[in-house]
């Protein structure tokens, strides 16, 4: 199981409650990309070594998988096909061709999940949680055209995504992560079979 979507929009703090609730195991996305401050004070050739870091490790991430013989379910808070919507985001033509060619080859190397959650929210609320939320320094300098832009990728691509079942599930209504409420809401939705590409849109507190 994968979970996606934009920035603090909540995909670490379910996988880590997902992997607590099923006895599943918690493959958490690498942050510790020593490039990440050359891409945020845009310095010449930054996006591009901190775009070919993220996809580098997280293939190895990723490709050990195959190695391992553990029956316990896996939860992963992050979909390797993220790293080509950064890239496209971020890298500029010559350099996406580059990416472009070391993702192709490491892409058919790894396993499609079962089952992709999509949590979706509207640039507003994510800059309210990173407002609020502990977010490093260099994310809350994230611009709002920046946001958006996140925001408006990921909505292109799983408009079109068919690799495995899929649920879309809104969260600008909740926060699961504050509300105990919306969290068992969430999780009675979670505890039923996902076929296809289904959606599912709470209303929050009345």
């Amino acid at each position: 199981m994968a979970i996606e979507g934009p920035i603090r929009v909540g995909k670490s703090t379910l996988a880590r409650i997902l992997a607590d609730r099923l006895h599943g195991r918690l493959l958490a996305d690498r942050t510790d990309n020593p490039h990440l401050g050359d891409f945020y004070a845009e310095k010449p050739g930054g996006s591009f070594r901190a775009q070919l870091c993220f996809l580098l490790a997280r293939y190895r991430q990723l490709h050990d998988l195959a190695l391992e013989h553990d029956p316990r379910p896996l939860i992963c808070d992050y979909l390797f096909e993220k790293d080509r919507i950064f890239a496209a985001l971020n890298l500029a033509d010559a350099e996406l061709k580059i990416y472009e060619q070391y993702y192709e080859l490491f892409r058919p190397q790894l396993r499609t999940p079962d089952l992709v959650i999509y949590l979706q929210a509207t640039p507003a609320v994510l800059r309210q949680r990173l407002r609020k939320g502990p977010a490093a320094a260099m994310e809350r300098d994230i611009s709002d055209a920046y946001l958006k832009a996140v925001v408006d990728a990921y909505e292109h691509f799983f408009f079109r995504y068919s690799a495995s079942d899929l649920l879309v599930i809104n969260t600008t209504e909740i926060d699961f992560v504050e509300r105990h409420q919306d969290l068992r809401e969430l999780l009675r939705r979670l505890s039923e079979p996902v076929k296809g590409t289904q959606y599912f849109l709470p209303l929050g507190p009345a």
